[in-house]
């Protein structure tokens, strides 16, 4: 791994390192600093999340590095993301990371940039409106309540229960029904591939993209019907431009429905499943959570404006995500020659933003490595750097949906914690499952234990 030579100062090490740089490029000796870093390059053979730790352990919160073949600055500082993601956000494109997600959800939401990127995003906004989420919060706790049946079935029973796939067929059904509306059960099926098939590999982007028939074949009849339909399809179907007053082309509806699809099923299912296994571990947080959710009416359909009542569920979806952000890492291209405090970026380099390192900076938490969702409460938050905390990108390009996923979860807990105990019989953490979301790389496997409040 190329470790510091013990006979050296680490120090000392790292300045000679810029020296060197310096010295053999006059114009960025003139223009600032460049970060020290490895002088191997990662392989990626190697656990990219590791390497990345080792690296801050070595070089600090900022480090220059080769990754995949190309010059990347890695920072942890929460300055530096404010800069590139808000600050000078124009002149930072989307990395190289979004090249794997382009291949499977084409030129969305996600992926597209400049003039064409903002006329999308404000096509697909007023879906994710207040009106618009509240609309659906009836949806999203009929589906959890079918789960909860299920899951307290078991408990009587005494089996266990397989909860990222639970957790993540309710997540389906949510986001789908969303989409598609009355059209959710001629395409639900077609669609399991996501919670039935982990791998997130060529094969699965290949399948997926197999399913743009669907979305194309409902564009049409819908059309054939002339009946506006209420749900996001249908929003998105009659959406224009504010410029040209053209309606999205058949290509673009379909790639913004795949990465509506993908990014709202992914992220909202890693995020609860991590919420139940540090709740599991944590039994004070548990009871802390079961005594907020005693005060909640029985068979309550939770109703957005009655959310924010139930502060404690809301810092346990908090603290889950600081952990475990679902979007471990973001990566951007510097277009033109910028700085990063005192270092200089030349053009063409890729920065690394992860919120996994960022969320867990011991310089920016105080024990950052423990599940205490306490920390998140107002009087501890207001002091705390606003870029301490990106679980959903931050800036214009965050993420359009983080309203309606932090409804959606807080329901998902509330719903289920008040009449469930999920118990785990693990002893080590879960193994980390690194690609483009932060999963668990095998499914969580629990056991139901009915509450005191369950009837």
């Amino acid at each position: 791994m190329g470790q510091i030579s013990p006979e050296r100062d680490p120090v000392q090490d790292r300045n000679s390192v810029v020296s060197a740089e310096a010295a053999s490029t006059p114009e960025i000796a003139v223009r600032g600093r460049i970060p020290s870093g490895p002088a191997e390059k990662y392989d990626s053979s190697q656990d990219l999340l590791r390497w990345m730790s080792e690296q801050f352990d070595r070089f600090g919160d900022i480090y220059k590095a080769s990754i995949y073949g190309a010059s990347v600055y890695v920072t942890r500082e929460p300055e530096h993301a404010e800069h590139v993601l808000r600050g000078n956000w124009q002149n930072y494109t989307k990395g190289q990371t979004i090249k794997r997600v382009a291949l499977l959800l084409g030129n969305g939401l996600m992926t597209s940039e400049g003039e064409f990127w903002r006329s999308q995003r404000r096509m697909i906004q007023p879906a994710f409106h207040r009106a618009a989420i509240e609309a659906l919060c009836t949806t999203i706790t009929d589906a959890n309540v079918g789960l909860l049946k299920k899951w307290e079935e078991a408990a009587r029973r005494g089996d266990s229960i397989n909860v990222t796939r639970g957790v993540s067929g309710m997540v389906l059904e949510v986001v789908l029904r969303s989409i598609f509306g009355d059209d959710y059960p001629t395409v639900a099926e077609h669609y399991n591939i996501l919670f039935e098939e982990n791998a997130r590999n060529l094969e699965f982007a290949q399948a997926f993209r197999s399913l743009e028939k669907i979305i194309f074949g409902l564009a049409t009849q819908r059309r054939g019907r002339k009946k506006k339909e209420a749900d996001i399809l249908g929003m998105l179907m009659e959406a224009r431009d504010q410029k040209t007053g053209k309606a999205m082309a058949d290509r673009q509806l379909v790639n913004e429905i795949k990465t509506l699809i993908v990014a709202g099923h992914e992220t909202t299912t890693s995020t609860l499943c991590w919420s139940w296994y540090l709740l599991s571990q944590n039994p004070v947080v548990e009871e802390n959570l079961s005594i907020e959710l005693n005060s909640m009416p029985a068979n309550q359909v939770s109703k957005l404006d009655e959310l924010p009542k139930f502060r404690y569920a809301r810092q346990i979806i908090d603290e889950a995500m600081r952990l475990y952000p679902p979007g471990w890492l973001m990566t951007r291209k510097a277009r033109k020659d910028d700085r990063l405090g005192k270092y200089f970026v030349p053009a063409g380099t890729e920065i690394y933003i992860p919120p996994y390192f960022i969320q867990r900076n011991p310089n920016l938490w105080e024990e950052p490595e423990r599940f205490n969702p306490d920390r998140f409460t107002p009087g501890r938050s207001t002091d705390r750097h606003p870029m301490a905390m990106i679980p959903f990108s931050a800036g214009p390009r965050n993420c359009i949906g983080e309203v309606f996923a932090r409804v959606e979860m807080q329901i998902h807990i509330m719903t289920c914690a008040r009449r469930l105990r999920l118990r785990s019989n693990e002893t080590k953490s879960p193994e980390l499952d690194v690609g483009v979301n932060l999963r668990s790389k095998h499914d969580l496997i629990m056991k139901p234990e009915l509450t005191a409040s369950t009837g």
